[in-house]
């Protein structure tokens, strides 16, 4: 299984910026979808997931600002991020919760960087 990132980079304050991530592969069944991020130091931390049915997790430092969506057909997740603060600078990755395997498929991660 392949999660290929897109998007990311850097922005202003208040900026936007979106998220892709294209799954692919030996997929039994897709219970959740979703991104973590993670700064130096510190742990991998929730962003948002959305699972097969479209029903949605978001950090609460994020709510109201992001929004996480999935094309099923295609295997992709999106996260539109909205109103960035520099505390949302770490690296993004998305994740992959098959229901098949006891374990999660991890992107390679993308940079965000909100500049003040």
């Amino acid at each position: 299984v392949q999660l290929v990132e897109s998007g990311g980079g850097s922005v202003q304050v208040g900026g936007s910026l979106w998220l892709s991530c294209a799954a692919s592969g030996s997929i039994v069944g897709i219970n959740t979808m979703g991104w973590y991020r993670q700064v130096p130091g510190n742990e991998r931390e929730l962003v948002a997931t959305i699972t097969f049915g479209g029903y949605t997790t978001y950090a609460d430092s994020v709510k109201g600002r992001f929004t996480i969506s999935i094309d099923m057909a295609s295997k992709t997740v999106y996260l539109q991020m909205n109103n960035l603060k520099p505390g949302d600078t770490a690296v993004y990755y998305c994740n992959l919760d098959d229901v098949s395997v006891p374990y999660d498929y991890w992107g390679q991660g993308t940079q965000v960087t909100v500049s003040s």
